[in-house]
């Protein structure tokens, strides 16, 4: 008699790299500067700048990152600006 064939294991699973949490300061450009808070229970996200103290508040939901705060910083740095910008002319 002959032996069983075993199954072939399944591939492991790829590990996800760890999101940043710690960024670059859109007004004093310090390169660790920015570090983002989550609090779910309230639904707020910070950002906010430990050298020059600018900051940024936004509502989040569960699956909100650090990285989706200081994106929507910068974003709304850009719209600020643009419309700024729009003004001169």
């Amino acid at each position: 008699m002959g032996k069983r064939k075993s199954s072939a294991k399944p591939p492991p699973k790829k590990r996800m790299d760890k999101l940043d949490t710690v960024f670059s300061c859109p007004f004093c450009n310090h390169g660790t500067g920015v570090e983002c808070r989550l609090d779910l229970k309230n639904s707020i996200g910070e950002a906010f700048c430990r050298i020059c103290q600018a900051s940024f508040s936004t509502t989040i939901n569960a699956l909100t990152e650090p990285i989706d705060i200081y994106s929507e910083w910068i974003d709304e740095c850009e719209r600020v600006n643009s419309v700024e910008y729009d003004d001169d002319d």
